[in-house]
């Protein structure tokens, strides 16, 4: 009753048909309307949990779209049918009911009949009935299609025909006409919806997140606006040990949670991975703490999935309005925009608070994991830069890189011990960032590990030293390089598909590229790393274990994976001309390598000193300042034949 008592109350289109889209205006009035008497209500803070549901919406069909035909029968007098039309200029079209098939009649379809130009007069033809009036045929689609499968068969139609009406006949209840103007309008829609939202929450995404955040910064509330910065801890335990499909019910469910805690004025967003933002309209530091807090509590109720109970925690960050807007009046000179905490945006620019605000919720929330996780981090506006700040920058920065120039690759020859020469590289990363300026692998690549961005940082590296090592093949000065891969790249399991597709891309033979197991995240599952990297080796490409000696790096690794070559980490090498016992560690490493078939490399070879031990020891390879610096492509010629005594 009450959807039949709201249709009544909008407007229709010809022939009594509803018009879907007054309606869905009319409702979303009605939605907003009651999300702000709402908030009037709420006296008490934080305000009442709120239901919501733990997945996106359903996307669009065709059968949500268009309208409600009018159905004729048969032998309908042409007459009666004119005078339908006539009376409702807005009338599209009618549905025709010949012995159990439904047939579009459209007012065009109708004029074309009735002016004579089939060699009737009117007259003659007003004696018709419907039936004779009907096409043969009749375009029509089933309701459950969604809207992309509707456009692709509009658009195979023929050209005259294209963007006729469509007859949507449902199993049961009244066919519906659809515009083909609907279908477009609703796909791009629904892009629109795509562009901006998580496909896996259906939160916000950041893009999301920056439209609307700027819109409320905009409004007259900016000043008692805050930004609350969310980070599950260690969540990459629950993927590895649990699977994806666990870890993306959790991030579902949590969602949920974090949207329950809010109000339907402040903004919900996942920025990727296992980091989510929230940004509070109308709201004092009290308000926002009590928020918070609500959301450490939601916590303590465990995740299920599949009969696995998982608990997990988040760490949180807080930024108020007010600290972004404090700092702007101090900031005079082109450095305000540094990475400090407490610097300000640009003025009154929403763009570049939202992007402070946010940073600085970030830097708070870096604090208080380095302070002991499951808690809220606030940092004090008025203290100086921290390491913080840089990182939460770094952070923000980050995705940016690989869309732009930002990202370019250096290469530091490796030298051949026994007969000089510099037959191979290794390609080293660099960024420099326009507001950050030179950021070392020592800074982002945790970064990029912990946000998932690493994957697509690995592919990119991939693919420019094949792309490298194609033009200099093609110089007549081939040489192969030397590519480091993070163990989380062999975890997702794609690692030796991913190299294959670039070396095929750019016509690069196997044996000019290498991969170096970097030690910046520990190997979860061997058995799986171990059969990526067997493929490797099996397709002509050298794996070696890099930065041997530190971090995770032990002998167990070197009877667990298949490798070709051995990196000594530079702090291995730096006395090794001076202290005994250094040179006793090297050697004995050596011999292990040798013993298991492994070629040699000595990083961080500065002196000929050292240079000179090496060779005493039976190393193969030597890297370092004494043999060159990373450098660009364009200034390693010549440096293949270089020889050092």
């Amino acid at each position: 009753m009450f959807g039949q008592d709201l249709c009544s109350s909008l407007p229709r289109t010809p022939g009594g048909m509803h018009d879907g889209g007054a309606r869905r205006r009319r409702t979303s009035h009605l939605m907003f309307t009651c999300r702000w008497l709402s908030l009037d209500m709420q006296d008490a803070w934080p305000p009442p949990f709120r239901a919501v549901p733990a997945v996106k919406p359903s996307a669009p069909t065709l059968g949500d779209l268009g309208f409600e035909a009018v159905v004729l029968s048969g032998n309908t007098p042409s007459g009666e049918i004119e005078a339908l039309f006539r009376e409702d200029r807005g009338l599209r079209a009618v549905v025709v009911e010949v012995r159990g098939n439904l047939i579009l009649l459209t007012r065009d379809q109708l004029d074309h009949q009735m002016t004579g130009r089939l060699g009737y007069g009117r007259a003659l033809s007003a004696r018709m009935t419907a039936e004779a009036l009907v096409p043969c045929t009749t375009f029509s689609l089933p309701p459950s299609l969604d809207l992309r499968a509707a456009a692709a068969a509009l658009l195979d139609r023929p050209e005259e025909s294209r963007y006729q009406d469509v007859l949507v006949v449902p199993a049961s209840g009244t066919p519906r006409v659809v515009p083909v103007s609907q279908v477009l309008e609703g796909l791009s829609d629904e892009f629109r919806h795509a562009a901006l939202h998580d496909p896996l929450t259906g939160l916000a995404n950041r893009l999301g997140l920056e439209e609307s955040g700027q819109a409320l910064l905009a409004g007259s509330g900016s000043a008692r606006t805050a930004a609350l910065y969310v980070d599950l801890d260690d969540f990459k335990v629950v993927n590895n040990t649990f699977g994806h499909r666990t870890g993306d019910s959790v991030l579902t469910a949590f969602a949920a949670r974090l949207q329950a805690c809010t109000r339907p004025a402040d903004r919900v967003a996942r920025l990727g991975g296992d980091e989510f933002a929230v940004l509070l309209a109308d709201v004092d530091e009290t308000g926002a703490r009590a928020l918070a807090e609500r959301i450490l509590r939601v916590l303590d109720e465990p995740f299920v999935h599949d009969g696995h109970v998982l608990q997990v925690s988040a760490t949180l960050g807080l930024a108020m309005a007010g600290d972004v807007a404090a700092g702007d009046s101090g900031a005079g000179d082109s450095g305000a925009r540094s990475s400090g905490a407490g610097q300000v945006g640009a003025g009154g620019d929403p763009g570049a608070q939202l992007e402070d605000l946010l940073r600085q919720a970030d830097a708070a929330m870096l604090q208080a994991k380095h302070e002991g996780k499951r808690r809220l981090g606030r940092i004090d506006p008025s203290r100086p830069e921290s390491r913080f700040a840089r990182q939460a920058l770094i952070r923000r920065r980050l995705p940016h890189a690989l869309g732009s120039a930002a990202f370019s690759l250096h290469y530091q020859p490796l030298m051949d011990i026994s007969t000089g020469e510099c037959p191979a590289v290794e390609a080293l990363l660099r960024w420099h960032d326009p507001e950050l300026g030179a950021v070392s692998p020592t800074e982002f690549i945790h970064v990029a590990e912990h946000t998932g961005m690493i994957h697509a940082v690995g592919q990119w590296v991939i693919d420019q030293a094949c792309a490298q090592a194609r033009l200099w093949a093609d110089a007549g000065t081939p040489r192969a390089i030397s590519v480091n891969i993070s163990p989380l790249q062999l975890a997702a399991g794609n690692l030796a598909t991913v190299i294959h597709g670039s070396l095929q891309r750019h016509g690069v033979p196997p044996s000019l590229l290498n991969v170096e197991l970097t030690e910046s995240a520990a190997i979860v599952d061997l058995s799986s790393a171990a059969a990526q990297l067997r493929t490797l080796i099996g397709a002509g490409i050298g794996v070696a274990l890099d930065d041997y000696g530190t971090a995770y790096s032990s002998l167990s690794l070197l009877r667990e994976l298949p490798l070709t070559g051995l990196k000594l980490d530079k702090s291995f090498i730096d006395t090794i001309d001076t202290d005994p016992t250094s040179a006793v560690l090297v050697a004995n490493v050596m011999a292990s390598a040798r013993a298991l078939g492994l070629r040699t490399t000595a990083e961080g070879v500065e002196r000929e000193t050292q240079l000179a031990v090496l060779r005493g020891l039976g190393c193969d390879t030597a890297q370092g300042y004494l043999i060159a610096r990373p450098l660009p492509p364009a200034e390693l010629d010549g440096l293949s034949r270089r020889r050092v005594p």
